[in-house]
């Protein structure tokens, strides 16, 4: 019996050596692909956004159709990122400064309904901060008479 557990021994030992060398071979695999990994990661740079990031909104009413347009463009361009209107009216917001920040405090304290509607939040925008419609329309008019 004493026999039989010198054996068993010996045979564990064995197994357990033969484990540990493969152990370690797989370890230095391991350590090689990290780092081709990482240098194939420092050559390959993520394609650019065509679109800058939209600069930050103060509250200028003269601004406010080239924040609109930026926004636009830029959520257009990452569609991926902004799969709702709540999404959109949130990023929005985090560009939002000054005197438009403090305007759509209210609406974010209330839990406004207009926070989940990007077409109404963008019209609240427009008609607080003096954008009218009305005016774009006709100076589209007038360039439609100029062709």
């Amino acid at each position: 019996m004493v026999a039989e557990l010198v054996l068993l021994l010996h045979a564990l030992l064995v197994r357990h050596r033969a484990l540990c060398i493969e152990n370690s071979r797989l370890m230095t695999q391991l350590r090689i692909l990290v780092c081709e990994r990482a240098t194939l990661l420092r050559q390959v740079r993520p394609p650019s956004c065509p679109v800058p990031f939209p600069s930050r909104f103060h509250g200028e009413s003269g601004r406010l159709p080239e924040f609109i347009v930026q926004t636009m463009s830029y959520m257009l361009v990452n569609e991926n990122y902004f799969s709702s209107d709540a999404m959109k009216v949130a990023f929005l917001i985090s560009l939002l400064a000054g005197e438009a920040e403090d305007w759509v405090v209210p609406y974010i304290q209330t839990d406004s309904p207009i926070l989940c509607d990007y077409r109404a939040f963008v019209d609240e925008m427009k008609q607080y901060f003096g954008w009218d419609d009305d005016e774009e329309d006709d100076f589209d008019d007038d360039e439609e008479d100029d062709y």
